[in-house]
């Protein structure tokens, strides 16, 4: 298993922007009250809820408000339905980008986010324009420590049934499908593994490189698109420079 992925330092920078924003307990909030919709408010039958309260935890939304939440969209269904609406469009540079987005209203999602590509150089496409260079992955992010043995992990994450491990600087990045990205994480978790983040997402199948002055437009691009409310993830193909995580 080897490979390569810039995947983990565009998550970073993206989490990173959403925190200093203060807007990720907004978001998780959100994808909290859908979950519970489509599954129900119990995680140990809805493995969406699961998902997005595990994400909760990564990101450091405290317990008492990730229970609220579930509260609230349990008794609330009826007053705020959130639809799921995909983007996808150009940035500066032929840069790929996919925008997913939780909204109760489509008509403003879709002017607030065709005016953030169009600000920035960008343009908006039809689906489908660039989601075929990415690809629908799991992905479990283990961060390097002296504990952790990548032969024995590779070992298990072979038996697991996950497609990958990529071995990148200070993380292994484990790649699975996403039929199987449930049953690679609770297999790893019962051996003891913890995850830095993990995730079903959109990987890029190859990466591009921008110039300065593009990768500054392109950065202003995606932290006005990730500003949005309704904007929930944001996928793109583009390297970013090595960012310090706080």
């Amino acid at each position: 298993m080897s490979g390569h992925s810039k995947w983990h330092n565009i998550q970073a920078t993206k989490n990173k922007a959403d925190a200093v924003r203060g807007k990720i307990f907004t978001k998780i909030g959100r994808e909290i009250a859908v979950a519970v919709k489509q599954g129900g408010a119990d995680p140990n039958n809805n493995a969406k809820l699961r998902d997005v309260i595990s994400k909760a935890k990564q990101n450091n939304m405290p317990n008492d408000n990730i229970q609220r939440s579930i509260k609230k969209a349990s008794g609330e269904l009826s007053a705020v339905n959130y639809e799921e609406i995909t983007y996808e469009g150009y940035g500066i540079g032929g840069s790929a980008v996919i925008v997913k987005c939780l909204t109760d209203n489509k008509n403003r999602t879709a002017g607030d986010v065709r005016h953030a590509f169009d600000k920035f150089g960008g343009s908006l496409g039809a689906l489908g324009c660039v989601s075929y260079m990415f690809d629908n992955k799991g992905v479990l992010i283990v961060a390097k420590t002296d504990k952790i043995d990548e032969d024995a992990l590779i070992d298990m994450c072979l038996e697991a049934e996950a497609e990958d491990v990529i071995n990148d600087e200070d993380v292994y990045n484990i790649i699975t499908s996403p039929s199987l990205f449930h049953k690679v994480k609770e297999t790893l978790e019962g051996k003891g593994i913890e995850f830095v983040s993990s995730e079903v997402t959109m990987v890029p199948q190859t990466t591009i490189d921008l110039d300065e002055k593009q990768l500054a437009t392109f950065e202003k691009m995606v932290d006005a698109l990730e500003s949005l409310d309704d904007v929930q993830d944001v996928y793109h193909n583009v390297n970013l420079p090595d960012v310090e995580e706080e």
